[in-house]
């Protein structure tokens, strides 16, 4: 079975999001999947460059207004 983790950082700002995901990332085995909900302008454009950066796979979806979900699965 495959483990999901998710985070819901809508209701907190930057740098806190980042952070959580940083702890996060570490967290995850592989063909394990973590969901990011974010909704801060900041995190919403430094988490996916990080994950760039760290040549790590994400898909990301605009849910509601100045809202995205992140979708990560460690291969």
């Amino acid at each position: 079975m495959v483990k999901t983790l998710q985070y819901d950082g809508r209701l907190e700002k930057c740098p806190l999001p980042l952070v959580k995901t940083k702890l996060l990332l570490k967290q995850l085995s592989a063909g394990q999947t973590l969901t990011l909900l974010l909704a801060d302008p900041g995190s919403i454009q430094d988490i996916p460059r990080l994950l760039s950066k760290l040549n790590i796979p994400f898909e990301q979806t605009l849910l509601a207004k100045q809202q995205v979900k992140l979708t990560i699965i460690k291969e």
